[in-house]
């Protein structure tokens, strides 16, 4: 195990560009196994999530050459087994998007039930539905999910709920299916987006992308090919808090601005302003912090939403921005139970939050945090938790760093060179 031994209060400088997005990364790294043909992939995230994800598919049958950082040649070609490796499913929650690929290769898949952050219960039963309706048979028992079909058709569908990743199963499930596959209330996120386009450029159709409507023409086969990953739009808005907080000028680039409108918007509540260059995202530096009531000097919200709205993965971030902003303002996090009990250790580092209730907390911004020992609890909140080390005052240790590393690609080496001091080391 390692940790991060922080010092806050530097200011940092320079130019920083993201990585390519996580969510599209893994979804898009499964789909490989839906040809024999090889797939080269370009600015693929070198994280331990998506190390995992090469596992399994080199313990399926599929070889992984890494052609050059970020850059890697995936070929499943052969017989290809349906049974992935238990004790590596079970690191990751992106080990269940295997199941639609599976079964759309070999007719059946026995997924161990997956793993991920504890940020409280993640349902699945929009991918199980979702891969019903197009006939597949599904057995659920304690430690696993048993799925087999005789052959995928074509079917029109309405998601119970807008999920990515269960949109991102039957994505890949429908586009060898026979016949038509309409989807509903499908996830519209800039990754399912990635993983339309990476899918339609191996010979796949899908329309709709970009919409909560989905049709799928299902194809007989899919070749190879190279994609580019796009960059990683919660990674653009770490950076952007990170540079609010320190009051530091940053430049993003590669940003993908247009990934950005809501959380622009409500960035901008809490008196972040941004600059928009071409492709790149400019923060000044000194930016002065405060919140900006609505009309009635009533105190603002800061929510979550399905996509075009804020992100959830971006809410452990706006808290720490909000910490540090003069005001009040509400977060309120309507996807997971959990998310916001990292708030506790924030206010022992002198952060003024009030935590109503699992989805809701008030936070009074503009004290100065001081330095603590904490720990990540999951990638989202060990960035943010990163953040306040920045800014505080005095040195801090994080522990349980492996959390962070699962989602940012050696975040303190690129952090240490716009001026940062993070240091990582063995943790006792």
């Amino acid at each position: 195990m390692e940790r991060f031994r922080v010092e806050g209060g530097r200011r940092l400088q320079g130019s920083i560009r993201p990585g390519g997005n996580k969510n599209a990364a893994l979804p898009i790294v499964a789909a490989c196994l839906l040809t024999d043909d090889p797939i080269v992939l370009r600015n693929l995230p070198d994280i331990q999530d998506v190390r995992v994800m090469l596992q399994i598919l080199e313990g399926l049958g599929s070889t992984v050459e890494h052609l050059e950082q970020n850059v890697v040649r995936i070929t499943s070609k052969g017989d290809i087994s349906p049974n992935p490796d238990p004790s590596l499913s079970k690191k990751i929650r992106g080990s269940m998007l295997l199941a639609g690929p599976l079964l759309a290769r070999c007719g059946s898949a026995v997924i161990a039930k997956p793993g991920g952050d504890a940020i409280g219960r993640r349902r699945v039963d929009t991918h199980l539905l979702a891969l019903e309706a197009l006939g597949a048979q599904i057995v659920v028992s304690a430690e696993e999910y048993r799925m087999s079909a005789q052959s995928l058709k074509g079917k029109r569908m309405f998601l119970d709920e807008a999920s990515v990743t269960a949109t991102e199963n039957a994505i890949m499930a429908a586009v060898l299916a026979q016949g038509d596959t309409l989807i509903y209330n499908a996830a519209a996120e800039p990754h399912v987006q990635d993983l339309c386009h990476f899918l339609n450029s191996l010979g796949a159709q899908i329309e709709g992308i970009s919409t909560n409507s989905l049709l799928i023409h299902g194809v007989d086969s899919l070749h190879g090919g190279e994609f580019t990953i796009s960059s990683d739009h919660i990674e653009v808005g770490s950076y952007i808090g990170l540079a609010a907080v320190t009051r530091s000028e940053l430049l993003i680039e590669d940003a993908v601005p247009e990934h950005m409108y809501a959380v622009r918007l409500m960035l901008e509540k809490l008196g972040v302003n941004i600059e928009v260059e071409g492709k790149n995202i400019r923060v000044p530096a000194q930016q002065e912090l405060r919140v900006r009531y609505d009309i009635g000097a009533a105190v603002p919200k800061i929510d979550d939403g399905p996509w075009p709205l804020f992100p959830a993965d971006l809410l452990s971030i706006m808290i720490i921005v909000a910490t540090q902003a003069e005001g009040t303002v509400m977060i309120f996090e309507k996807m997971f139970e959990s998310r916001l009990f990292f708030t506790d250790k924030l206010i022992q580092m002198g952060a003024r939050i009030i935590l109503c209730d699992p989805h809701r907390a008030i936070i009074v911004g503009g004290a100065r945090l001081h330095a603590g020992e904490i720990s990540s609890p999951d990638i989202r909140a060990g960035m943010a938790l990163l953040l306040a080390a920045l800014c505080a005052k005095g040195e801090s240790i994080i522990h349980n760093i492996h959390q962070i590393d699962r989602g940012y690609e050696r975040i303190d080496e690129r952090l240490n060179a716009l001026g940062a001091r993070i240091v990582r080391e063995k943790d006792e």
